[in-house]
This record gives C-alpha cells, sequence and structure tokens, in this order.
C-alpha cells in the first residue's frame, strides 16, 4: 500500500479523512536533509577543532565552518533538485518532447544521479566562495550523504513514486523471507498505475537498506589515516557499486555505448567507481593528486 500524502496516512491508521496535502516524499526528502546537514555540522565541528579545517570567510569575517552548512545545504538542495530533473529528462527525451511542462512539473521522476552532480557542483562553488578547502569538506559530507539518501528512499517506497522494479519472480524468493519484501503492488501510488500480482521488487527498501549500511562503514571509516579526500572517494566507489546493483531489477530505458547497452545510472554508476577506485587507491598510497 502506498500513501502519497500526509492525509492518506492519517486515514489508514485512524480512518479519518483531513485535508492534508502534503507529499509524504517531500517530508521524507526534507527529513533527510535536516539528518544530514545536522551529521555534516557535528562531522565539520569536529574537524575544525582537531585543526583539520579552518574558519570560512564570510562576508569579510571568519566564522567556524559548520556555521556555514544551512546556506550550504539551501544552495546543494536548489541545485540537487535541478539536477535530478534535468538528468530525468534526458534520460527520458521521448516523454519530454511529447509532454514537456508535464515532465517540468510532475510530481515524481527525479535522478539521483542527476542531484548528486549538480548539487556536488554547486556545494563546490559555494566552498570555493567561502574559502575553505574542498577535499576535507567533501570527506565531511560524505556518511551525511549517504545517511540522507537512505531516508530519502524511504519516501519513494511510501508515497510509490515509480522507483520501483522490474515484475518479482517469486520462485526465487528464499522461503524465510516476508512476501512483502519481495514484491509488492504498491496500491494507491502517486502515480495511479495498476501493477499486476505478484508484484514487483520494493527496489527503495533495498536501496534503503543498502545505504544505510554503506553509512554505517562511512561513519566506523571517518577517523581513518589515509590522505585527505579518501573518504569521499570510498562513498563515490559504494554509491556506485549500490546503483549498479539495483539497477539490474529495476526498469530504465537503455541507451547504446560503444555496442552495449546501459541505463544511464549503470554509465554514471561505473563512472563513480572507477573514479573513486582511482582516488582512494591515490591518496591511500599518498601519491601526488591534482585535486583542489
Amino acid at each position: 500500500m502506498s500513501y502519497p500524502y500526509l492525509s492518506d496516512v492519517i486515514k489508514a491508521w485512524t480512518g479519518y479523512e483531513l485535508p492534508l496535502p502534503l507529499a509524504t516524499f517531500g517530508m521524507f526528502v526534507a527529513l533527510g536533509a535536516l539528518v544530514a546537514g545536522a551529521l555534516f555540522r557535528a562531522e565539520l565541528k569536529r574537524l575544525h577543532e582537531a585543526g583539520r579545517i579552518g574558519p570560512a570567510r564570510v562576508r569579510g569575517a571568519d566564522v567556524p565552518p559548520q556555521d556555514v552548512v544551512s546556506d550550504f545545504m539551501v544552495v546543494v538542495m536548489v541545485a540537487g533538485v535541478f539536477g535530478a530533473r534535468l538528468f530525468h529528462i534526458l534520460e527520458h527525451t521521448d516523454q519530454f518532447a511529447a509532454d514537456p511542462m508535464g515532465m517540468i512539473f510532475t510530481r515524481s521522476g527525479l535522478s539521483i544521479f542527476g542531484g548528486l552532480i549538480l548539487g556536488t557542483l554547486a556545494g563546490m562553488v559555494c566552498v570555493r566562495r567561502w574559502r575553505l578547502p574542498v577535499r576535507p569538506l567533501l570527506d565531511a559530507a560524505a556518511p551525511a550523504m549517504m545517511l540522507g539518501y537512505a531516508i530519502g528512499r524511504i519516501g519513494c517506497q511510501v508515497s510509490g513514486d515509480g522507483d520501483w522494479g522490474i515484475a518479482a519472480n517469486m520462485a526465487l524468493k528464499p522461503d524465510w523471507l516476508p512476501a512483502w519484501f519481495w514484491a509488492q503492488t504498491y496500491d494507491n501510488n502517486i502515480y495511479g498505475e495498476l501493477i499486476a500480482l505478484p508484484g514487483v521488487y520494493p527496489t527503495p527498501m533495498y536501496e534503503t537498506a543498502m545505504a544505510a549500511l554503506c553509512f554505517a562503514l562511512l561513519w566506523a571509516l571517518r577517523k581513518h589515516a589515509f590522505g585527505i579526500g579518501w573518504l569521499f572517494s570510498v562513498y563515490l566507489m559504494l554509491a556506485g557499486v549500490e546503483r549498479l546493483l539495483i539497477e539490474q531489477i529495476r526498469v530504465n530505458p537503455a541507451f547504446n555505448v560503444a555496442g552495449l547497452h546501459a541505463t544511464q545510472a549503470e554509465i554514471i554508476a561505473v563512472a563513480l567507481i572507477v573514479l573513486g577506485a582511482i582516488s582512494s587507491l591515490r591518496l591511500r598510497l599518498r601519491l601526488p593528486v591534482i585535486v583542489a
């Protein structure tokens, strides 16, 4: 069962119909941003007090780096939403050509990698403007970004925003695994789409679980002894592997790349894995890197 709006949740729990058209997906994204921001702020404070990150230069005055987190999060979120929508449109150009305004203002259809790429670039511009070092801040943001993503995917699951997987093969389900964790029909989903039994793979649930595990690993590694930027390199690899795995049971348009059929997410995921692996190896070996 899906609950696109807060009123749907209240009706399911209490039986009362209240006019509360608050999108559950947006609520979980906001919650993820708040939790990620708090975690990012705490990590910046720790690194600042340890002398690893200096003050930020804001309007001619030096302030602790954690004090710019609120402004940083606003810029990153706006750029991230724009990037998520843009990459989704680029992935579905046929739908955009048929209904441009519908694609732009739809309540669903966001590309996480689009949000990650443009959000990160916008954040780096802010960091440069505030005269803060880029790589230490990327390290500080890595665990927070992964946890925020895990929480945001809960919104996809609750609202039924179309990020589910292909038709589930019940013959492959382990006996000990609950049926709801293997297949769901997402009744009352935000698309109004009818999904035939036995249902589709609830991929948002899988992504939340994988992202939570990735967060736990990043958090455990945050006090590593390797070069600055190593933790963010690990984040890139984990984000790439997680998405590459989930793409195998999702339905997305595939592109022909050098004779290979791959989705946009698979292409970006492989690029992130390669970039993260090369960068982490160089930083682990303490070789010089040309990264600001």
